[in-house]
């Protein structure tokens, strides 16, 4: 399944996974619940939706960590917490599950140096701009907060990740809207297949459920407002009734790490990132055109540098969103695959989370890795009435259990930005 001109030149495996979503918290938690179909998808609860369209999200759920639920100060020391906007606060414990889950604790200041970070978000400390915004507005500027630049800062999650462990290595922030996740994975794979580090700790974050994001989301026409009253009937990616994507929040962190490197120490290995492919629409700020042809190049570069067949590929998370450019993207998969389609799995885990924006992408490649680890593949939720046919099979309402050995995971973001990321078992 391997050609010699193959990516990468260094082999990178993944070591360890941290996950924070609206169905919880830990790898095993949420895939737990991920595969029984449940969904995190509820009424908004932390502000008052009353005043805009969309009143309903993927929120993480409140409560203890035996629970699989979030309590930050189970995480993050509170005088720490002021420090720093929601996000950074998701990226940080998803990060230190992460670290925690690989085992990795560099001793020597060379295995610091070489051990580097790379998280990003779409969109940042949007509740803090907003907050510091209304206070200078009402006349206090001089009481705004000497943390509010840095807490806002996207790059600060990577800051806050390599401090707190002494990562010394290459620190670096990716901001691709939606594709985020992806592409700082990718990039932080080929750092490592470069040789300019054995390891890096990537992956996305975000947290823009607050009335500023809702709202500007709905005016976009983007978000569900038809089903505020039936708010895990909300995201239904593929089908007829969808009006819209759902919004979450959460973070999703994954140790990459070299071959060698991660046998030499005797670390677990969830899978092997084989392909990843990147292409630019040059279309709209936020439409692909028709037949998605930038997702269908992003597809095809990652397959190329796989040095795979298309036959190889067992599952694909899509991206999904829940709008009408599902479509779209089945179009460009069914395109690039041909007669391999009908032997493919594809699903949205989209409709049991909703859309975590800047954090999606990092969340799907660890559900596309655990397809892998456990040979199952997630449902697709809300599936009643597909407005298009397929020969693909895209799990409706129910996970699969079936062989997965090659994985691929889909993300698309405003721009005409597209990413794709190929996962084989080892």
């Amino acid at each position: 399944m391997t050609s010699k001109n193959s990516w990468p030149r260094r082999r990178v495996v993944v070591t360890g996974m941290g996950v924070v979503s609206p169905l919880g918290i830990g790898i095993d938690n949420v895939w737990k619940r991920l595969i029984a179909g449940e969904s995190g998808i509820g009424k908004i609860k932390s502000f008052d939706a009353s005043r805009v369209a969309a009143q309903i999200a993927g929120e993480i759920p409140e409560g203890s960590k035996a629970e699989g639920k979030l309590d930050l100060k189970e995480w993050v020391a509170v005088k720490d917490l002021k420090k720093m906007d929601r996000f950074i606060q998701l990226g940080m414990i998803a990060a230190m599950q992460a670290v925690e889950d690989s085992g990795w604790k560099p001793q020597s200041e060379a295995a610091r140096i070489a051990t580097g970070v790379m998280i990003g978000s779409g969109i940042g400390g949007l509740q803090t701009i907003y907050e510091t915004s209304i206070k200078v507005h009402d006349g206090y500027a001089r009481k705004v907060s000497p943390f509010f630049i840095p807490s806002a800062l996207i790059n600060l999650v990577s800051g806050y990740v390599s401090i707190k462990y002494g990562f010394k290595g290459p620190n670096h922030s990716v901001v691709t809207a939606c594709a985020t996740g992806v592409h700082a994975i990718g990039d932080a794979s080929r750092i490592i297949s470069m040789g300019d580090a054995d390891v890096m700790i990537a992956g996305g974050a975000e947290a823009a459920i607050c009335e500023l994001g809702i709202a500007g989301f709905c005016s976009a026409r983007a978000l569900s407002t038809g089903f505020n009253d039936m708010p895990q009937k909300a995201s239904r990616t593929w089908d007829k009734d969808r009006d819209g994507f759902v919004m979450g929040e959460g973070s999703g962190i994954l140790v990459l790490e070299e071959y060698e490197h991660a046998k030499v120490r005797g670390a677990k290995i969830y899978g092997e990132i084989i392909g990843y492919g990147m292409s630019g629409d040059a279309y709209h700020i936020t439409a692909p055109a028709e037949g998605h042809e930038g997702a269908y190049r992003a597809m095809a570069t990652a397959i190329k540098h796989a040095g795979i067949t298309l036959e190889d590929v067992d599952y694909i998370n899509a991206h999904g969103t829940s709008t009408m450019a599902d479509d779209l993207e089945l179009e460009a998969v069914e395109r690039l695959f041909g007669d391999a389609s009908k032997h493919l799995a594809m699903s949205s885990t989209k409709t049991s989370i909703g859309h975590l924006l800047g954090a999606a992408g990092a969340v799907e490649a660890i559900f596309s890795i655990l397809s892998i680890c456990n040979n199952e593949v997630p449902p697709t939720l809300n599936l009643d009435h597909p407005s298009r046919k397929s020969v693909i099979d895209r799990v409706a309402h129910m996970a699969q259990q079936r062989k997965v050995d090659v994985a691929l995971s889909n993300s698309f973001g405003f721009g005409g930005t597209n990413a794709s990321l190929i996962f084989k078992r080892v």
